[in-house]
């Protein structure tokens, strides 16, 4: 072993013991090591300057805490004895202790959410999860070995093609195992983040805060399994709560979750323009399963007759329950749309 990584083995192993020996840290880590109490010292100081460790007190007194820059890397087993729960505990909840209450709550939805996707849906063998933390920022990466999210879904239920599966996934109650799951988490998940990011096989499905369009693009990076990675500031005022609220009914729906907003540019596959009934019609699977389907045509120039006429006279004619408004739309947009609306009353 070179000096440089039993260096760095010292190191990891101050970072695993301080909590317990937040006194005598040089003491307990010179034992193990039969190293000097100076040496020891060294490491400890070079723990410090960069982040990973906090000291209080003289220097005969000090005290030694984790720092603000924490991470940990651990693979779990997808099998029958796989928790979520656990390996956060575990694993990970000393990464993330100590932050404001409203970030605890987002990153402990996020990762419970996803680990408990790869655990029950992926078929893989494998999860890396990785959880890295600075003074800015908490980030996660989850990544399994399995057959792949947009191509399970793609498969199970059937659609025209992995595009497709994104944009079911992005409205919201999508599960390929009803009796087990609602089919909330990405959706809650993507929008509680800063970013988030699903990468699988050929595709990449980016949500960003900082952004009005959601982005689906070609993905050369990974090409087997799924692989999770989420963002958000530790300076971040966004909460749960209110991503819950804004996606729920009033108290006489018991809040449930009956409200979606569908960008309209995912609807095309290969940047086709939208003018037909059959591309209406696949962009309007399980609208049924809300109460409140919100459209936003932003960033889309056009769509044709039929398309507006499918949408927004015969689907309504058909669902009267259901309310559906649009947003972001051009003039001719909303021309086209202004004419189904007032064919449905003819």
């Amino acid at each position: 072993m070179t000096l440089r990584d039993r260096g760095k083995n010292i190191r990891r192993q101050i970072l695993r013991d301080v909590k317990y020996h937040p006194n005598d840290i040089a003491h307990h880590i010179s034992q193990i090591f039969s190293i000097s109490r100076q040496a020891a010292y060294k490491h400890l100081k070079k723990l410090v300057n960069e982040d990973w460790l906090e000291a209080t007190g003289t220097t005969r007194k000090k005290v030694y805490k984790l720092g603000v820059r924490r991470e940990n890397t651990a693979i779990l087993l997808l099998d029958e004895n796989a928790s979520e729960h656990s390996i956060y505990s575990q694993e990970f909840s000393s990464v993330v202790e100590g932050l404001p209450k409203n970030i605890d709550d987002i990153i402990f939805y996020g990762f419970t959410e996803m680990v408990n996707n790869a655990i029950d849906h992926s078929q893989g063998k494998n999860c890396l999860i990785s959880v890295k933390r600075d003074r800015e920022q908490v980030g996660i990466t989850i990544a399994d070995d399995g057959e792949g999210i947009f191509r399970r879904i793609t498969r199970l239920k059937q659609l025209s093609d992995e595009k497709q599966a994104i944009l079911e996934l992005y409205k919201g109650k999508l599960t390929t195992d009803p009796e087990n799951h609602s089919g909330q988490g990405i959706f809650f998940t993507s929008k509680m983040f800063d970013s988030f990011y699903i990468l699988s096989h050929d595709l990449v499905f980016n949500h960003d805060h900082k952004r009005e369009l959601d982005i689906i693009a070609d993905n050369t990076i990974v090409k087997q399994g799924t692989s999770v990675h989420m963002r958000i500031a530790l300076d971040s005022t966004r909460t749960d709560k209110e991503i819950f609220d804004g996606f729920s009914g009033s108290e006489d729906e018991d809040y449930a979750f009956n409200k979606t907003i569908i960008p309209v540019n995912m609807a095309r596959i290969n940047e086709e323009n939208l003018v037909s009934r059959s591309q209406a019609k696949r962009f309007l699977t399980r609208i049924e399963a809300f109460k409140y389907v919100f459209f936003d045509f932003e960033n889309v120039e056009s769509i044709g007759q039929a398309f507006a006429d499918e949408i927004f006279r015969v689907y309504r004619k058909r669902h009267p329950d259901i309310t559906i408004a649009y947003q972001n739309t051009n003039d001719a947009v909303k021309a086209m749309i202004k004419r189904a609306e007032i064919d449905i009353n003819t």
